[in-house]
């Protein structure tokens, strides 16, 4: 069965009387040609089921599809309606799975040059006997070879892997184990260069003092008895050393 047998005569004989009868009737009528033409809609539907998308949704696009064939139909172009249709239908089709079945959402720029790219490789594997180069599609597209590999890098982006996808040998590694999680210490890791000459500005017993108070943890009376002065003189020294380093920090 040909995609022209999937409608009956009467839906040709519907179309002919759509594209005459006055307005009071033409919502009717429309409605009973878009029912009539469905056996080809869902025939296109069927052709591209098994590929990632739901059988149902697809009939639905190309519903959609159908619905536009018919309220842009002019008989009086010399085309039959079939021949109209299925084009339109289609390209509803393939509309649905480049904006919908995308992992990642890539400019639609991207998406439209996967497929031409998609397609040049497909016409060119048969002409020239061998899977073509990025240069033989760039030359068959008139497109640049930069534009090619960006079109091929984007395809990436069509199918995602799952984060729970096993990477060892013994199962119990799954990709998602291989990401990083937040590392604070990259937020002060700037702070961090710029300490050093500050702290090197600094004479020897108040880097002591400053190592002992924030590395060691000790507090003012424990540096006193330590180093052998007063934690008033201990509080000084730690105030002066703080505000060198501030000032050097802040230049």
């Amino acid at each position: 069965m040909t995609l022209l047998d999937t409608a009956p005569s009467s839906a040709a004989q519907l179309l002919d009387t759509l594209a005459t009868a006055p307005p009071g009737r033409r919502a009717k009528l429309r409605d009973q040609v878009i029912e009539a033409w469905l056996p080809l809609a869902r025939h296109l539907a069927h052709r591209y089921s098994g590929r990632g998308e739901p059988t149902d949704d697809l009939i639905q696009t190309a519903t959609v599809g159908l619905i536009k064939a018919v309220d842009k139909f002019d008989p009086e172009r010399g085309v039959d309606f079939a021949g109209y249709a299925i084009p339109t239908i289609i390209g509803e089709i393939k509309r649905h799975f480049r904006d919908r079945t995308w992992s990642v959402r890539v400019p639609r720029r991207l998406q439209e040059l996967r497929l031409a790219i998609t397609e040049a490789n497909s016409t060119l594997t048969h002409s020239l006997g061998r899977s073509p180069t990025v240069p033989d599609i760039a030359a068959h597209l008139g497109i640049s070879e930069e534009e090619v590999l960006e079109g091929l890098e984007g395809a990436r982006a069509y199918n995602a892997t799952s984060l729970s996808t096993p990477i060892s040998a013994d199962g119990n590694t799954e990709l998602g184990d291989t990401l990083g999680g937040e590392d604070h210490e990259y937020e002060i890791a700037e702070t961090r260069v710029a300490l050093g000459p500050a702290l090197a500005m600094l004479d020897e017993r108040e880097q002591k003092i400053l190592t002992l108070r924030f590395y060691g943890n000790l507090t003012q009376s424990q540096i006193a008895d330590q180093i052998g002065i007063s934690q008033m003189h201990v509080s000084r020294l730690l105030t002066k050393a703080l505000t060198k380093l501030r000032r050097h920090l802040e230049m």
